[in-house]
This record gives structure tokens, C-alpha cells and sequence, in this order.
């Protein structure tokens, strides 16, 4: 949710802080709610439940799809910024104990805390640091990872481990169990951890003997009270694709060297099959100040002799001083890239093409001067793309197949129009003081009015494809009806032109 809140907060549609809001995901039954914020909490609305029945309880909620797939990346990226704490970190992203969405970071800080002055301070010192990033945490310490878990989720907001008897008055769903496990525990009575370890093992063995390990209560206790092991496998930090050029004596001009740099990098990309889709290139000057430049594909890559071009106009920026003894060129940001094949006829990528050539003019004319174009949710022709800048990537390069004009005028045009029938196009128009005779026709395409968000009395569309005597072809179309109740007689636009 907080992840969230700071997206709304840089688009500028951050909600205010009393109005519940929520984010939800599909369930069997319809959606249900995935995270809450705090107005929501305090309006009761619960993490599980269903969307349907949390809005009669508060008909003010504010209900938005989450992404968990963007959130675990977002987890695991967070993981590896923990590392500055202790070496050992890894991502809870497997929810248990009926919590939804609430993940959260392991880490095994063994023989670390006294170097942030102990226990207490090294929480603190979490807390801190991840409040600057814009998350609130409830920080636990314990000598089991089951433990841990459990102390931050139902212990207190900053909880140090003290002895078992910290565990002894949380609730079953502390041990890591799902809903139905726990709901079967409360209904023989078991509703703490101090019950369940009073109770006689070899009952609750019998109970639980076909259920997985990771719904086996005792299973779940031993690894809590650390009588079976549960260690924290921390994932292997991503690779670092990186090609350094070391200097006999100072230079002042990279440019013979980038082409081998180019080539070292990607044979670095192509054994772990990635392409480079951010590049930086460092320059180390003799007197210890340092340069950078940047440059980024539109499409992942590991051609070399495109690398090279995207800093071809760029290298002139850096400041050489008393020279540089040091080459370094990184892949900061790259993305899976398998090997290409052209097809049988022996004709290229087109998407490549069309990649190089976005990556050119970003290099001479800067990223923020190109822009893309999205589409909306919207039937209207000039509502159904919007203009984004500046251009970041190109996530899909599709040839697209449709039968309206490619190129459509950023304003529609009112033409002048001789009829022939009365409900179908013109015989002849005439636009910018040039008159054009129908040759043959196609339509009508009818497009009705969007009454959520048109103004009232807004009359229809019926779009022709219309092409003259000389082969040209144009998009027209006629607003309104004749007596449609909606103003007087209908009038005629040109819209886009064909190719």
C-alpha cells in the first residue's frame, strides 16, 4: 500500500489521508482486499475479505487493483538494499497465517549488531532508514526466523527477544499456518502457541500426520522455538556485467578504447544471455575526480557496434582535466535477451530497425525530445492515444493492422460537401480550398457519443473512407442526423488521411 501511495504522490493523485482506500485481487468469489491504509483500518475493513461486503461496512472505500508481481520485485530489490545491515537477507514474499499481503524482509544479523551499538540501536537504525524511503516497519529480533516473524506481526511495534515466553501469548496464526489450519486449531481449542506447546505431541501428531510440513503445526513450532533449523538462504546479488580498460599512462580521449570496451561487455551479455538496456560509461582522471555519461536502448541489446554509436555525441562532455588512466563501462540495467534468428526468407527484424533508430535520434537529439504514443480507454478516435514524454522504452514493437488512417489530424476539419444520397457520403468536398470528387466509397463505422464524459447534446459520428478520381484516400465523417433533435443539419469533418 505505502509503495503505492508514493506512486499517486509523484503523479499527483495522492488521495487525503482520511479517505479509506484500498487495494484489491481477484478471488474466487470476486475480488478481495489485498492492503488497506490507515483510515481504512480504522474503519474496520480487514486484509481477505471481500470487496462487496467491506463496502456496506464503509461505503466511502476507494477500491484500486494492486500488482503483486510489481510489489515481490519491489520486495526483492528492498532485500538487496538491506544488505547494508548484515550479509545474509532474503524476501518473505510467501504468504502465510491468513496475513495477504503483508511480506516482509529476513535477515540474519549474526555477530552484526554491535557495529550499529547493539541490539536496539541496529532497529532503530532500520526504522530510520526505512522511513526515509517512505516505509513504516514493526521490527522484531530473535534467535529463529519463525520467531522473528512472529514477534513483528503480533509482538510489539519494536520487539527484542527476551525468552519463549515472548511466544507463549500469540496466537496460532503466529506459526506461519493457513486459514484453514488455524481455523481447525480454534476449534479444538488451541488459540495461542502457549497451547499448542502445552498439549501432548503425540495427539496433535496424530491430528496433522498427512498435512505438509508447511501446515504441520509442531513442525512449525519446533522451527519457532529453534529445535529444528531454519536457515536464511539469501539469494546470489545479480550479476555485475562490467568491462575496464587499465591505462599505462594518462589519456585524454576515450574514443579508441570504446569499441573494445563495447566488445568485452557484450561478450559478458551474451553468456548470460541479457542485453544491456542502460549503459555508464566512467572515466577515473588522474587527480581523482571522476566522469560519467549515460546512454539507454529502446530495446534490450548487445551489438556492439550500436553501443558504441549511442556515445558518439556524448563523449565531447567529459571534462579530461590532467587526463584519465581508467575506462570503465557498465550495463547498469539489463533485461533477458535470446539469441535472434532471422526468418526463413532471410529478412531482418524490423522491431531492431526501428529499436536503432529511436536510439539515434535520442543520442544527437536528447530522450526528452521524443515522445510515444499509448492508448486510452476511449472509442473516440482522437481520445484513444495519448502522448507520453518522454520516451523510456519500447515495450512492444507490433506492426499494427487496422483499417483507420495511420495519420489522423490533431484536429478534425469541417469540409464543404455536395450529397449524393441523403444518408451516405458526399459526391464531391471540398478541403482547403481544393475540391475533391468521390470515386468509391466504404461506410458507414457509427460512433456513438460518450455519455460519461461528453457534454449533453453531443451528436454522433458516421465515418466514410472515401477515395477521389486522382486515388486519394480520406476519412470522413458526418456529425449528427438530419432531425435528430440535436441541432440543425448535420455537418461534415475530414478526420485522418490514408497512406
Amino acid at each position: 500500500m505505502e509503495r503505492w501511495q508514493r506512486t499517486q504522490e509523484r503523479s499527483g493523485n495522492a488521495l487525503a489521508d482520511d479517505l479509506p482506500q484500498i487495494l484489491s485481487t481477484e478471488g474466487p468469489h470476486g475480488p478481495v482486499i489485498h492492503a488497506v491504509n490507515r483510515a481504512a483500518h480504522l474503519a474496520g475493513v480487514t486484509v481477505g475479505a471481500r470487496l462487496a461486503d467491506m463496502r456496506a461496512l464503509c461505503p466511502r472505500l476507494r477500491a484500486e487493483f494492486a500488482d503483486p508481481e510489481r510489489d515481490r520485485a519491489a520486495l526483492h530489490r528492498l532485500a538487496q538494499w538491506a544488505r547494508r545491515w548484515c550479509p545474509w537477507t532474503a524476501a518473505d514474499d510467501r504468504p502465510a497465517g491468513g496475513m495477504g499481503g503483508e511480506y516482509g524482509l529476513i535477515l540474519d544479523t549474526t555477530g552484526s549488531d554491535h557495529l550499529w551499538g547493539g541490539e536496539a540501536a541496529m532497529l532503530a537504525e532500520m526504522e530510520a532508514s526505512l522511513s526515509t524511503l517512505g516505509f513504516s516497519a514493526r521490527l522484531a529480533l530473535a534467535p529463529t526466523w519463525g520467531a522473528a516473524w512472529a514477534l513483528a506481526r503480533f509482538g510489539p511495534v519494536r520487539a527484542i527477544w527476551q525468552g519463549a515466553g515472548d511466544l507463549t501469548p500469540l496466537p496460532a496464526m503466529a506459526l506461519r499456518l493457513d486459514a484453514e489450519t488455524v481455523l481447525l486449531l480454534n476449534r479444538l481449542g488451541l488459540r495461542t502457541i502457549g497451547h499448542l506447546a502445552d498439549l501432548p505431541r503425540l495427539s496433535l501428531a496424530r491430528r496433522f500426520s498427512r498435512a505438509p510440513p508447511a501446515q504441520n503445526p509442531l513442525i512449525r513450532l519446533d522451527q519457532t522455538t529453534g529445535h529444528l533449523p531454519e536457515p536464511v538462504s539469501a539469494p546470489d546479488p545479480p550479476p555485475v556485467f562490467r568491462a575496464d580498460a587499465r591505462l599505462a599512462e594518462p589519456i585524454f580521449d576515450p574514443t579508441h578504447h570504446l569499441p573494445g570496451l563495447c566488445t568485452a561487455l557484450c561478450d559478458q551479455l551474451a553468456k548470460a544471455h541479457r542485453g544491456a538496456r542502460r549503459l555508464c560509461l566512467t572515466v577515473y582522471r588522474t587527480d581523482g575526480e571522476v566522469s560519467r555519461i549515460e546512454a539507454a536502448c529502446a530495446l534490450p541489446s548487445r551489438e556492439a557496434a550500436h553501443l558504441v554509436f549511442l556515445f558518439r555525441d556524448r563523449l565531447d562532455r567529459i571534462d579530461p582535466g590532467f587526463g584519465f588512466d581508467l575506462i570503465s563501462l557498465e550495463a547498469s540495467a539489463t533485461e533477458a535477451l535470446g539469441t535472434r534468428q532471422v526468418d526463413l526468407a532471410g529478412d531482418t527484424d524490423t522491431s531492431l530497425e526501428l529499436s536503432h533508430l529511436v536510439d539515434r535520434l535520442a543520442a544527437r537529439f536528447g530522450r526528452n525530445a521524443l515522445t510515444q504514443f499509448q492508448p486510452a480507454a476511449s472509442h473516440i478516435p482522437e481520445r484513444a492515444e495519448a502522448r507520453a514524454a518522454p520516451l523510456a522504452a519500447l515495450p512492444a514493437l507490433v506492426p499494427v493492422q487496422t483499417e483507420r488512417p495511420q495519420r489522423l489530424l490533431d484536429h478534425p476539419e469541417e469540409i464543404r460537401v455536395l450529397y449524393a444520397v441523403p444518408e451516405g457520403p458526399p459526391a464531391q468536398f471540398q478541403w482547403r480550398r481544393r475540391s475533391y470528387r468521390v470515386a468509391r466509397y466504404q461506410g458507414p463505422e457509427r460512433i456513438a457519443p460518450e455519455w460519461w464524459q461528453d457534454r449533453p447534446g453531443t451528436r454522433l459520428r458516421d465515418y466514410f473512407k472515401v477515395e477521389d478520381d486522382a486515388g486519394h484516400r480520406f476519412w470522413l465523417y458526418r456529425e449528427g442526423l438530419q432531425g435528430d433533435g440535436r441541432g440543425g443539419a448535420p455537418r461534415w469533418f475530414l478526420h485522418g488521411v490514408f497512406a
